[in-house]
């Protein structure tokens, strides 16, 4: 049977990652800063905690130091697009660029090897129920963001200042710190879902392990809106079509084909989105068109 418990579990801890990245990349959204570095970020906390873990012989030291390490890497984004208003999409791709770059490099400096790292006592994280207690922690903060964004003031004051910053500003509302908050929080997430990645899915660090995790990210806070529950469906969808392209995989289809999976769900999902939108956009022109005949 194709579809079954097996394949779910394995969707579940194939959204983590892609979860924790997209509802960071839903709060910058909401913040009005466009976060497509969410690959870099990712990278930069997959190397990190795997490093950190194997120096330290803690994985939980692995993930602190991801965080740390992502949320450092995020400044680049916060100073250049909030500080210096520079173009946030061309500081996201280079953000992604150099995080190729910088972790290749240290992979050869530090550890000697090229390639992939993967070492037996290097310590992962362990396993509650079949899941990393990441995972778990990425499920509770959809419903945290979502109480956030929706009850508290900071997140009622941060919508503010993406929707309307001058009219924030006016209130006595910083929109450069609820900006910076934002970014930091997504550097945050995204460290936590590199570490999910290189020490909770599997054990080692591979040169370009993201695989384009981080701009499936982006697509879901499009997909979904920039709603944490939106998010989280969209991330379902994208690791629902990971798993099955492993299962394919396993049943003798080419890797090629089964590693393209995500992505063709991905460019099907902005289709249909992209039609839809365009044709509630239609309706709307036509609903005011045909008041304003009636008027």
């Amino acid at each position: 049977m194709f579809f079954d418990s097996d394949l779910l579990m394995s969707a579940l801890r194939a959204l983590t990652p892609i979860l924790l990245a997209a509802l960071g990349g839903a709060l910058c959204e909401r913040a009005g800063v466009f976060n497509i570095g969410l690959e870099g970020m990712m990278l930069m906390g997959c190397f990190t905690a795997v490093a950190t873990s194997w120096f330290t012989g803690s994985p939980w030291l692995g993930v602190l130091a991801a965080t740390l390490a992502s949320a450092a890497y995020s400044l680049i984004l916060a100073v250049g697009a909030v500080t210096l208003r520079g173009d946030a999409v061309v500081l996201g791709i280079a953000m992604n660029l150099l995080a190729v770059g910088l972790t290749g490099f240290l992979l050869r400096t530090i550890f000697g090897v090229q390639g992939t790292f993967d070492d037996p006592s290097l310590a992962g994280l362990p396993l509650v129920g079949g899941f990393s207690p990441l995972a778990y922690l990425a499920w509770a903060a959809v419903g945290v963001t979502a109480l956030l964004l929706s009850r508290h003031v900071w997140g009622l004051r941060l919508r503010g200042v993406g929707e309307a910053p001058e009219a924030a500003a006016t209130l006595g509302v910083s929109p450069t710190r609820y900006k910076y908050a934002a970014v930091l929080v997504s550097g945050v997430l995204c460290g936590l879902a590199g570490a999910q990645l290189a020490l909770g899915n599997v054990t080692l660090f591979s040169e370009n392990m993201t695989a384009g995790r981080g701009w499936i990210a982006v697509v879901a806070v499009m997909l979904g809106r920039a709603l944490p529950f939106g998010v989280l469906l969209a991330a379902l969808l994208f690791g629902l079509a990971e798993a099955a392209g492993f299962r394919l995989q396993g049943l003798g289809m080419p890797q090629q084909a089964t590693d393209a999976a995500p992505y063709v769900v991905t460019l099907v999902a902005l289709f249909l989105s992209t039609a839809q939108r365009r044709r509630r956009a239609a309706r709307t022109r036509m609903t005011t068109r045909t008041t304003g005949v009636t008027s």
